[in-house]
C-alpha cells in the first residue's frame, strides 16, 4: 500500500491507475487519434513522475528513467510506428536490464536460477512461433525486442527487488509483447490479442514500479535514520 511514510506523491500514483485503467475503453472502442496517443502515455507517464519525486538520492531515478522511456515509447509506437516507438522501448529496457543487475541478489535457489536462465530461449522459441508467418524484416524485428524484453524480465527477476511485484511485473511485460506477436502473426485473432496487452502491459509497469520505488525509497529512509543515531 502507498502510505505517507515514504510516498512523497501519492497523487502521480494516482492519476497512473487512473490514465492506465481508464485506457481500456481505448481497446474496447479502438477509438484513434493524437489525444488518445497521449491518453495511452498518461499511465506510464505518472508512474515515471510518481518514481521521480519518490527518488531520495540521484543514483535512484533510474526507475524513472525506464518508465520516462516507457511512456515514450507509447506515444512513438502509437504516433510514428513499431521502429520508433520499439527502439524507444528498447532504451529503456537496456537501461533496465544494467539496473537490475546491479542490484542482483546475492545467491539463487536452484529454481529461481533455471527460471532466470531459461526465460530467454523459452521466449525467443515462442516469439519466433508466434510471428514466423510474418514477413522476415518484422520476424527478425520481433525476436531482437523480444530477446532485449525477456532478458530484462530475467534480470528483474534475479534482481534483490521484490519478485511478487518486480519479477512478476516484469514477466507481465514479455507476455505481453508476445501477446502482440500472437495477434500480429495470426496465432490469434487480433481482436482477442488486443484483450490481453494492455493490461498486462500497465499492471507490469506499475508492479515494476512499485517494487523497486518502494524498496529503494524504505532503504534511503533507513539509512537516514541510521545516520541520524
Amino acid at each position: 500500500m502507498m502510505t505517507k511514510k515514504w510516498d512523497r506523491a501519492p497523487w502521480a500514483w494516482m492519476l497512473a491507475l487512473l490514465g492506465g485503467i481508464s485506457y481500456l475503453y481505448v481497446v474496447a472502442t479502438g477509438i484513434d487519434g493524437l489525444l488518445v496517443s497521449v491518453w495511452k502515455t498518461s499511465g506510464v507517464a505518472f508512474l515515471a513522475l510518481w518514481a521521480f519525486f519518490n527518488a531520495r538520492i540521484s543514483a535512484h531515478q533510474w526507475i524513472a528513467a525506464v518508465l520516462a522511456f516507457g511512456a515514450a515509447g507509447d506515444f512513438l509506437l502509437a504516433e510514428f510506428g513499431l521502429v520508433v516507438g520499439g527502439t524507444t522501448f528498447a532504451i529503456g529496457h537496456i537501461i533496465a536490464i544494467r539496473s537490475y543487475w546491479l542490484n542482483r541478489r546475492p545467491e539463487w535457489t536452484p529454481s529461481q536460477r533455471l527460471l532466470i536462465y531459461s526465460v530467454t530461449p523459452l521466449a525467443l522459441i515462442i516469439a519466433w512461433q508466434l510471428a514466423r508467418q510474418s514477413e522476415p524484416g518484422l520476424l527478425g524485428a520481433a525476436l531482437a525486442y523480444t530477446f532485449i524484453v525477456a532478458m530484462m524480465s530475467a534480470a528483474a527477476w534475479a534482481s534483490r527487488f521484490p519478485r511478487y511485484r518486480t519479477g512478476l511485473g516484469a514477466m507481465m511485460f514479455l507476455l505481453s509483447d508476445l501477446s502482440i506477436f500472437a495477434g500480429a502473426g495470426g496465432m490469434m485473432d487480433q481482436s482477442v490479442s488486443a484483450l490481453f496487452v494492455w493490461p498486462l502491459y500497465f499492471a507490469g509497469q506499475a508492479l515494476i514500479a512499485w517494487g523497486v520505488v518502494l524498496t529503494l525509497s524504505n532503504e534511503a529512509i533507513w539509512s537516514s535514520k541510521q545516520m541520524q543515531v
